[in-house]
Order: structure tokens, then sequence, then C-alpha cells
């Protein structure tokens, strides 16, 4: 007798994800290593040239500045997310409480499309910023932000930031603040008791958070898009380019395999650079 009826219910589906998942994955995969064929939508042989292609300068760019963009989006949200959820979890008024907690996830419920937009009102040469600053006079002429680096990343904060706190406060909440306690009564003052008791029991958390950035930002398509305008290139865009533009689907099908083999490199990377200090957390 079956003692969990309803685990093919909850099972059932998540398979099926996988299965679809595993097939498009299968299908971009044979896609890269076909032919391209001017003028036609139909891939040609088998072929290796797509990936030799990628060795060229110009896309070794792209992936180099994909890889900074994501680790500078990374730690910036980390930097800004950190005090947020420290003060969502260590508050005690209610108000309070939920102010945070409604600020930090409230992004969630816009799109992506919808937040990059406002970002655009915000950064633009005639946008708030820019009209502040030339209104006070700290400028002559407007600052550009649109179309840079700059724009790019900090709107990506902005989406990856609400997740980021929600980690965060997650590995923060188990930390029991007697050991804090037990810090300070041993002489330990709070930014030194936050330093050696607080910051490593919830790494754990911090890992998790940077980790889902990096790879949320490294797929990141509509921001980079319209916040960089095509000046600012990254993996995601430059698939855009090759699928939809040129139709050259081989190339952007190698292309998004070695940005998702990038992707797992960096994090494997990361991983095994910061395992000291998880070890260090998980005591």
């Amino acid at each position: 007798m079956n003692k969990r009826p309803f685990l093919a219910l909850f099972v059932a589906p998540a398979t099926l994800a996988a299965l679809a998942s595993a097939a498009a994955l299968a299908a971009i995969l044979q896609y890269a290593f076909r032919a391209y064929v001017p003028g036609s939508l139909d891939p040609g042989g088998f072929t290796l040239a797509n990936f030799e292609a990628l060795l060229r300068p110009l896309y070794a760019q792209v992936f180099a500045q994909t890889v900074w963009i994501c680790l500078l989006t990374a730690l910036i949200t980390l930097v800004v997310a950190y005090p947020l959820a420290f003060a969502l979890v260590r508050t005690r008024h209610a108000f309070l409480k939920s102010f945070l907690l409604i600020t930090a996830v409230t992004p969630l419920f816009l799109g992506e499309v919808v937040r990059t937009y406002s970002w655009i009102i915000v950064l633009g040469n005639t946008g708030f910023i820019n009209s502040i600053l030339v209104g006070l006079g700290l400028v002559e002429r407007p600052v550009q932000m649109m179309f840079t680096t700059f724009g790019v990343v900090v709107a990506l904060v902005h989406v990856t930031l609400p997740v980021m706190v929600i980690m965060l406060a997650a590995a923060l909440s188990h930390i029991d603040q007697d050991y804090e306690k037990a810090a300070i009564s041993l002489g330990a003052g709070p930014v030194k008791a936050f330093l050696t008791v607080t910051l490593p029991l919830s790494l754990p958390g911090v890992v998790a958070g940077v980790s889902t950035a990096f790879a949320w930002t490294f797929s990141a398509f509509a921001t980079p898009q319209m916040i960089g305008g095509g000046r600012v290139s990254m993996i995601s865009t430059l698939v855009y380019q090759l699928g939809f533009a040129s139709f050259n689907f081989p190339f952007a099908a190698s292309l998004s395999i070695t940005g998702l083999a990038l992707t797992f490199a960096v994090l494997a990377m990361a991983k095994q650079a910061i395992r000291p200090l998880e070890k260090i957390g998980a005591h």
C-alpha cells in the first residue's frame, strides 16, 4: 500500500518540467554543432566552426564584460541588501518590519520590463536625477547614465535586490542572538561582535544570495538591452542579435551553451574559494 498517495501528483509536474527543459537544452545543443546557411533558416551539417569562432577577441571581450557586470551586480546587491535584511530581522517594531518587507519585496510584483522602463525615466538625460543635478546647478549639462555599464548595473541591482534580501533575512533569522550577547559580555564591541559572530554565521545566506544574483544577472536580457541600448554587450543581448537580427541560430546556440558552461564554471570556482568560510558559518 502506498503510504504517500499524493507524492506522484507532486512529482509529476516537476518531472514534466525537467523533461521539457532537457529537451529544449538538447535542441539548442544540436543546433550549436550545425553549420549556418546564409539566407536559410535551416541549419547545415555538423561543424565545430561555431565554437572556434568564439575564440575571437570580440566574443572573449563580451564574455569577460558579462562576468564583470554579474560580479559587480552581485557584490553591490549584497552591500545594499545586507543592512536591509539585518534591520528586517532585528527590528522589534511591527510597522517598521512591515515597511521594510514591503519595500524589499514589492519589486517582485512588477515585471522586469516595467522596472527597466522606470529606470529609463530616472537615468535619462531629461530624467529625474539629471533634472535635479541641472536644476541645482551641480552640472552644466546632463550626465550620461543611459547606455553605460553604470546604468545597466544600477538597474540590475534593483532586479536582484529582493531575492538577496529574502535569502539574507532567512540566514540571519536562524542566528541565535545569545552568541552575540556572549561575545559582548567577553569584551567585544558591537562592531567586533558583528564581524566575528554574526557575519560568519550568515555566510551560507551570503553565498546563496551572491550565487543566485550572479546566475540571474548572467541570463538577464531586457534590462541590459533597454538600458544598455546596444552599447553594453552581454551574452544575452549578443544571442538576441545573432538569433533574431542575423538569423544565425547555430552560432547563437553555441554562444548560449558556452555561456551556460561559463556560469557553472564561475559558480564552481566561487564555491571552492569560499568553502573554508562556509565551514566557519556552519559552526
